[in-house]
């Protein structure tokens, strides 16, 4: 075949592929190749009309064939992308990238507008595969071009906005580069935006401060892009929001961080964060109680905030409310979710606390799961203090051997840290090893003074040592009194110093002071309570008794508070009022419905007020519960005389009889 026949074939090919007829194409074809193998036209028309008679392979070869031959020409690259491009094709995605990458080599000195188009294809296959650093790379190149041909501001500005929606989902895995490109293109953004100020670019920055605030290490771009956008525009409350979470994730309270908060308030009073950093100003403060109030109240409004949760937790802590931190803990665990980086420090400090909270509950459940939240914390083998909570732990679940066997572990590795003698004491105290106890406990204080639980456990080891120790003013008064005033909000130690005044030395009225102090911190505690209302009744004082019991049947849920209903409703009948007599031994019934005492005196208020039938159902309640309780048995037989149910009166009194053969109000009955 002579060159023009070639030609002529070639062009019967071209002809054939526009008239779609694409064998005839191939026919032609092979015959130029019979002729020169090498014909790159020919393999370019077989690629065609094999990708349009659905043969891809044999499409594809040809393609690669031309490309081989002429690896600078366009056509074949074109008919590759091409292919490439057909729906159905299968795990071409990375090939189609590496022609995209040639075609836009070959665009670029010749044909801008077909060079775009195909940096646009690119980036769209990249942000499929999440391919975000290419995209970014990619795409900054687009940008680039376009700024070189002259494009207007408007245009660029818009192509950066493009480039923050293509990444605005790479924050959550993304390397380095690709983080420091997406910022880059919002300051880019930023600084072309035609209304500054504006409702578009406020938005703009809002994104923009949202995306550092995910970036650790940019403290410094967050602080300054927070502080701009205030300058910018001074009533929008979002940057100081922004910026007072950052200063409470950091976990530093600097002067800085005290002005922010502050300023968020005046701004608006009612700001979640501006309340949340109030709350950790009151208990860098040691306002435990205030600080507890403001951070319960700041987290109801912004509650994915696990370091406000944390310290949330330790204000609780420090007012020994114990569940509650436990569960402030929980809600801090779930807003980390799957921590990594920085955030990994905060599930540390949070399931150590929570631990901490678990042990002071103190029983076998609640340590139990002190001891799954230390084996969730990372490197806590190689953290001493992780250690002996976990001996703790097992001391409270009653695992005697392995509390011991990490105390002596502890002891021999830190010998100068307090908190291993601490263990050593507990393991003592708990065996009634007092002697033993002292000696630790004294240690564990030499080595941390400022302690007052280890001061508690040394006075209530001298209480029941001996009571030489008991009476000692030196030993277990001094100790009680060093807690007390090392611990405010330790209820325990007031209450133990009232045992010390009301036992020892005999003083009812510092007593009482000590219980109702104690009974103030924690109103659960029914010992404390019942001793300040018995000593307000000893010392004449009924007002502050009433006043004690007043408030506890005030706050208590139906079935709590049994003790302060029964004693209330004692004090009514003494004092001839029935009907609030009734009303509170019912509340108290309540709380424990088998107490056979409170049933004998709710039939004698029901009596006393001249309900005789229920009064009657009462007493043989309480003698059901406690057939030895012979006056009740006696106060139904007399009921039953007064409501005329004669036949059973004498049956009751003679059954009193059999049991108690000189009981007189039964002959008399």
């Amino acid at each position: 075949m002579s060159n023009k026949e070639v030609k002529a074939a070639l062009k019967s090919a071209r002809d054939a592929i526009r008239n779609k007829e694409y064998k005839e194409a191939l026919k032609h074809c092979k015959a130029v190749l019979k002729q020169e193998k090498n014909n790159y036209n020919a393999w370019v028309f077989i690629g065609l009309a094999a990708a349009e008679l659905e043969q891809p392979d044999q499409a594809k070869g040809a393609y690669k064939k031309a490309i081989e031959l002429e690896p600078n020409q366009l056509l074949a690259w074109q008919g590759l992308a091409n292919l490439y491009e057909k729906p159905g094709q299968i795990n071409v995605k990375g090939d189609l990238a590496d022609v995209y990458q040639k075609l836009l080599e070959l665009y670029e000195s010749d044909d801008k507008q077909k060079w775009c188009d195909v940096c646009n294809k690119l980036v769209e296959l990249y942000h499929e595969e999440k391919k975000y650093l290419e995209v970014a790379e990619t795409w900054q190149k687009l940008i680039r071009m376009k700024q070189e041909e002259g494009a207007e501001k408007t245009e660029l500005h818009q192509l950066w906005k493009k480039m923050i929606q293509l990444l605005k989902d790479s924050t959550r895995n993304q390397d380095n580069k690709t983080g420091q490109l997406l910022l880059t293109a919002f300051e880019h953004a930023l600084n072309s935006a035609d209304m500054v100020p504006g409702e578009d670019h406020q938005h703009l920055y809002k994104d923009f401060i949202q995306c550092l605030s995910k970036f650790p290490h940019e403290v410094a771009r967050l602080e300054k892009a927070c502080h701009d956008m205030m300058a910018l525009y001074p009533t929008v409350s979002y940057p100081l929001e922004v910026l007072c979470l950052h200063f409470i994730h950091s976990g530093t309270l600097s002067e800085k961080a005290l002005h922010c908060f502050s300023r968020l308030l005046e701004m608006d009073a009612s700001s979640g964060p501006g309340i949340i950093g109030f709350g950790i100003k009151c208990f860098k403060e040691k306002k435990y109680k205030e600080a507890v109030k403001s951070l319960t109240e700041g987290l109801q409004k912004t509650n994915q905030c696990p370091a406000a949760w944390h310290y949330l937790a330790e204000a609780q802590m420090k007012i020994h409310e114990h569940r509650n931190a436990v569960l402030s803990c929980n809600q801090a665990l779930e807003a980390l979710g799957a921590p990594e980086g920085p955030n990994l420090r905060w599930k540390n400090l949070v399931l150590q606390l929570k631990a901490e909270a678990l042990i002071k509950i103190a029983d076998a459940y609640a340590a139990e799961e002190a001891i799954k939240a230390l084996e969730q914390i990372v490197n806590a083998s190689s953290d001493p203090v992780v250690s002996a909570l976990r001996g703790q732990a097992y001391l409270s679940k009653g695992l005697m051997d392995q509390a011991s066997k990490i105390s002596q572990e502890l002891l021999l590795s830190h010998p100068d840290l307090a908190e291993a003698h601490a263990l050593e004491g507990f393991i003592h105290y708990s065996q009634k090893n007092y002697e033993q106890a002292e000696k630790s406990f004294l240690k564990a204080i030499e080595k941390k003074d400022g302690t007052a639980e280890y001061h508690q456990y040394l006075g209530l080891t001298y209480w029941f040592m001996s009571d030489e120790t008991k009476k000692d003013k030196g030993k277990a008064l001094s100790q009680f009194l060093k807690a007390a005033k090392l611990d405010s909000y330790l209820g325990s130690a007031f209450c133990y110093l009232g045992n010390y005044y009301r036992d020892i030395a005999g003083d009812k009225s510092r007593a009482r002071g000590c219980y109702k102090k104690a009974f103030e911190l924690d109103e659960t505690d029914e010992e404390s309570g019942t001793a300040a209302v018995n000593l307000s009744v000893e010392l004449g004082d009924m007002d502050t008794a009433l006043s004690i019991l007043n408030e506890v049947t005030g706050k208590a849920r139906p079935g709590t508070a049994k003790w302060a209903w029964l004693y209330r409703g004692l004090y009514y009948l003494r004092t001839g009022q029935p009907s609030q007599a009734v009303a509170d031994l019912q509340a108290a019934l309540r709380a424990d419905p088998k107490d056979f005492n409170c049933w004998e005196s709710l039939g004698e208020a029901y009596l006393n007020r001249g309900s005789y039938s229920t009064a009657l159902k009462s007493f043989r309640k309480a003698s059901e519960l406690n057939p030895g309780l012979v006056y009740s048995i006696y106060r139904a037989a007399a009921l039953e005389q007064i409501l005329g149910k004669y036949e059973n009166a004498i049956a009751t009194y003679q059954q009193i009889l059999k049991k108690t053969e000189n009981y007189v109000p039964a002959l008399k009955g």
